[in-house]
């Protein structure tokens, strides 16, 4: 990263990046050109899991070629100034890229609808019946190979 004043490595940090990010947006390849989707993720250590259908364009893209890129951010806030070069943004985000794959086992499966879940409802308990569900839903896992955060925050003079 070229601005390492803005680089966070600390993984306690991008951990908190992750819970409070709302959407996670997925690079695919797709031949000569990138596709891009948000997703509804959750999270746990290494790993990402996200849900789509059993069938479509991001399990194609999957059983094609299983590298791919992710990216979060959270506290996005524009600052407008009088002056355009004056302006600026604060944020969090973190990036990252990994290899994805479908996960097969009904445990796993739970797993990764009970963190999606939590995610987003952090009252989701242990309650949670994925049974009626889990052959009809296709859960995916990015195993994170490489995950780095920046940082643009206000900066404070008092």
């Amino acid at each position: 990263m070229r601005r390492t004043d803005k680089e966070i490595t600390d993984r306690g940090l991008i951990n908190t990046i992750l819970d409070e990010s709302v959407v996670l947006h997925l690079a695919m390849v797709d031949g000569d050109w990138p596709y891009l989707v948000p997703v509804n993720f959750g999270y746990l250590e290494d790993a990402i899991y996200i849900h789509c259908a059993r069938e479509g364009r991001k399990l194609d893209l999957v059983r094609k070629n299983n590298r791919v890129s992710f990216q979060a951010e959270t506290g996005v806030e524009i600052l407008h100034k009088s002056i355009p070069s004056k302006c600026s943004t604060h944020f969090k985000s973190v990036a990252g890229r990994g290899r994805i794959s479908v996960v097969e086992s009904a445990e796993e499966k739970r797993l990764g609808l009970t963190l999606l879940m939590r995610h987003y409802d952090r009252e989701a308990g242990d309650e949670l019946d994925f049974n009626p569900c889990l052959d009809e839903v296709c859960i995916l896992k990015i195993e994170i190979e490489s995950i780095t955060g920046k940082q643009s925050l206000p900066v404070h003079t008092d």
